[in-house]
């Protein structure tokens, strides 16, 4: 009995000192803004969430939206925005949920409270009609509000978008979330951190030091790990034939010929469902193209949406 209490006393000292070596806090929200959020970024509250956007190029331009991927932020497009903006108004936010934005005090993460809120933030900054780019996670709430919002929408652009169901994942149905990941909200290991997001990339030395950081402190930002697993536990995903066949504006798939993430054959499937499609696939590019090559995404763009 003594050896089975100094067994268990043992491994209850062992977790304590695990758990207070991988227990990494959120970062004060002051420090974070201060780094991350200068000119021109600025907060608006819409519909009660706290919006971090910027909101770039001339007012009377044609408006372009960009919507970021799963635990990304606005500051993946930035280089792409100086690229554009002299021709474009180019709006960016952090979705509701990541970054500087947070969470959402409704604590819908559901793709039509995404889509309500893009819609009443063109409301507030005077948008009647933008084109939309969506990366990923973002490229699916893309495409989500151009069938929701026909009107509000000239042309759309989607980047290794997010829709379909990978194996083993079912339409409908909430997936269950790893107990690693419901961990989430009290750790964030450097290394698996890395190692999570390497694969984002066709050439690995692009995720520098300061990207890597930037990346890690928006992770850290308050309530955002919490917010990624809420988000998790309530996703449904709608089958998106239908959804996709209803979209009238013209697309373009844009794609990084080398993503490890969303591999580039998957554009055949919105391909066979679009009405008005073109693909353009950027060779030796991964997941995030925007990072590794922004002269060529903004070259792309601007063919697309400028006639350039």
């Amino acid at each position: 009995m003594r050896a089975l209490i100094l067994i268990a006393a043992l491994l209850l000292a062992v977790l304590l000192v695990a758990g207070f070596w991988l227990y990494a806090p959120d970062r004060p929200r002051a420090a974070l803004e201060a780094r991350y959020a200068a000119a021109p970024s600025a907060f608006l509250e819409i519909d009660g969430v706290r919006l971090h956007l910027r909101d770039t190029g001339p007012r009377e331009a044609p408006a372009l939206i960009l919507l970021h991927g799963f635990g990304s932020s606005l500051h993946t497009w930035d280089e792409v925005a100086a690229l554009l903006e002299d021709r474009l108004r180019v709006i960016r936010l952090d979705l509701p949920g990541f970054g500087l934005t947070g969470p959402d005090p409704s604590g819908d993460y559901s793709d039509p409270r995404a889509i309500a809120l893009i819609a009443a933030l063109m409301d507030r900054l005077g948008v009647a009609q933008a084109h939309i780019l969506g990366s990923s996670m973002g490229g699916r709430i893309a495409w989500r509000f151009a069938a929701a919002q026909p009107a509000r929408v000239m042309r759309l652009v989607l980047m290794a978008p997010d829709g379909f169901a990978a194996p083993g994942q079912g339409y409908g149905a909430a997936p269950r979330v790893p107990l690693l990941m419901r961990v989430l909200p009290y750790t964030l290991p450097e290394r698996l951190l890395r190692a999570s997001l390497a694969p984002a990339y066709g050439d690995p030395a692009v995720l520098t030091q300061d990207r890597f950081e930037r990346y890690r402190d928006m992770m850290l930002a308050p309530g955002v790990r919490q917010a990624i697993v809420d988000r998790m536990a309530g996703h449904l995903l709608p089958p998106p034939e239908p959804i996709l066949a209803t979209i009238r504006a013209p697309v373009l798939l844009l794609w990084g010929e080398r993503d490890g993430m969303v591999p580039a054959a998957h554009a055949a499937d919105y391909q066979r469902v679009l009405q008005d499609s073109r693909l353009v696939t950027l060779p030796g590019l991964g997941h995030v193209p925007m990072e590794e090559a922004p002269e060529d995404v903004a070259a792309a763009l601007r063919g697309f949406l400028l006639g350039e």
